[in-house]
């Protein structure tokens, strides 16, 4: 059974109307068939490829391009200079990702982001503080990005954990002016 995805990424995926739409860290696949779905262009990318050659393969969806890739190894960020109309991370962080993510933002685009933040130790894991989010942290983590949205605190679904969460938006003008 596929895990459904998260509600904030169904609830801010209205706002998505154009692709491509870019999955960082796909995991299972859940968000990029949530846009495939929907008829949007996705890239997913992920350090391994979910359900090779099965059901779960997200080579089958038809408009998904799977690239993998160790995005923490220090190999070349693998999407070169492209640009996406939003760009999708969950349950994932890897701080000096973040100017790779703001700058793959296209111009108008949206930036929806959700991960662990410090207190979910007491939940399980992640407990590492290199993957749990400071308070505040992702509201300041993209400058150049209008927040649009911003929660943080305990949630208990779909599992009791310490949740942060920013919807950003790339100004139109910002790329002309870098």
């Amino acid at each position: 059974m596929p895990i459904a995805p998260s509600p904030w990424i169904t609830r801010w995926s209205a706002e998505v109307t154009t692709g491509p739409v870019l999955d960082i860290a796909c995991g299972s696949g859940r968000h990029v068939r949530w846009f495939a779905e929907r008829g949007l262009p996705v890239v997913a990318v992920d350090r391994q490829r979910p359900g090779t050659g099965g059901p779960d393969d997200l080579c089958n969806l038809p408009g998904v391009e799977f690239i993998q890739a160790d995005l923490e190894d220090g190999s070349p960020w693998p999407l070169g200079e492209r640009r996406f109309s939003a760009i999708v991370v969950t349950n994932y962080l890897h701080r000096p990702l973040f100017p790779r993510i703001a700058a793959a933002l296209a111009e108008g685009g949206l930036l929806i982001y959700e991960t662990f933040m410090v207190g979910n130790e007491r939940f399980g894991r992640p407990t590492n503080p290199e993957f749990l989010l400071r308070p505040g942290e992702l509201r300041e983590a993209f400058p150049g990005l209008s927040v649009i949205a911003f929660e943080e605190g305990e949630t208990g679904s779909p599992k009791p954990a310490m949740i942060q969460r920013v919807v950003m938006r790339r100004p139109c003008d910002e790329l002309e002016s870098m």
